[in-house]
């Protein structure tokens, strides 16, 4: 890739952090953890700058109903978390494997729904076409990496899930509110790569 964003000094910075820092090969993902599930954190340059590209999940889903997310679900019989995270995408958002390049996988991560979640970071080619799946996916969106490289905008908020009261951290980006494990990825992904 040789687009223009790839040239910018703090994405330079965070790309040769991510590709130093981050594990190449998939986490193994033991089913006594959770259900073993794998997310694609994708960033794709829009307007000369690197995003994260982020789907919001449609208000019929019988789960996560209306919840901002990366595209990813659970790991098929003999897949890993690499092959899940890129069929994901592609079902998804209509990416195909052939147009990311995997930076490197962030700690698996737990969540309140029994999923252990690998996210892969991936950087997408610039003239990728999106196609959301329209059964998964109500909308799509992007923020910049430069909002999220901002450890200000990450805040921690207590909320009622599930009949309990739990701590999450919560990103605003231009009135959406990314939070729970979307967030918490994002967190330890910044706090990692800082």
């Amino acid at each position: 890739m040789t687009d223009q964003h790839l040239h910018r000094p703090d994405a330079q910075d965070f790309l040769r952090r991510a590709r130093a820092r981050l594990p190449g090969e998939p986490p193994v993902l033991d089913a006594a953890m959770g259900r073993p599930a794998a997310v694609l954190m994708p960033l794709i340059p829009v307007a000369g700058m690197l995003h994260f590209l982020f789907t919001v999940r449609p208000a019929t889903m019988p789960s996560h109903a209306g919840e901002i997310c990366f595209p990813g679900g659970r790991l098929k019989a003999g897949e890993d978390a690499l092959a899940a995270a890129l069929r994901e995408a592609e079902e998804e958002v209509g990416i195909s494997p052939e147009q990311v390049q995997p930076l490197g996988f962030g700690a698996p991560r737990k969540t309140a729904s029994g999923h252990v979640i690998a996210p892969l970071l991936g950087l997408v080619e610039a003239h990728c076409c999106i196609r959301p799946c329209a059964r998964e996916v109500a909308e799509v969106f992007t923020a910049p990496l430069s909002h999220f490289l901002d450890a200000a905008n990450f805040v921690r908020e207590r909320r009622r899930a599930g009949g309990q009261w739990r701590e999450y951290w919560v990103i605003s980006w231009q009135g959406r509110c990314i939070w729970g494990a979307t967030a918490a990825m994002l967190h330890d992904l910044m706090e990692r790569l800082a």
